[in-house]
């Protein structure tokens, strides 16, 4: 038996019955689920960072999804959301012009 004690996707427990495992399950409260959340979009962080190349765009689409999920979990709409992005580089800018920050006296 094989512990992970994680936050998987909705379908994962029935593709894991479908290889002819059993998976225990149990729904996480709102606090848990909040928690869960946070530790979840690390751990995909973390694999998009240790991903090769050829990965990385299907990393970058789980992160996108607890993105998702963080949302929903406040709250937000999607729509909201990218007000609130475009409303922040408007200000502040993107990304685009690849500006190192070296230092400021």
């Amino acid at each position: 038996m094989i512990v992970y004690n994680k936050l998987v996707r909705d379908k994962i427990p029935q593709i894991i019955e479908a290889s002819g495992k059993q998976a225990e399950i149990r729904v996480l409260d709102d606090a848990e689920y909040k928690r869960m959340l946070s530790i979840k979009l690390q751990e995909e962080l973390d694999e998009f960072i240790e991903a090769g190349e050829a990965e990385q765009i299907t990393e970058l689409a789980d992160l996108v999804e607890v993105v998702y999920a963080i949302l929903e979990q406040k709250g937000i709409s999607i729509e909201e959301f990218e007000r609130i992005r475009q409303e922040k580089k408007e200000k502040r800018g993107g990304f685009g012009d690849r500006i190192l920050l070296v230092n400021v006296e």
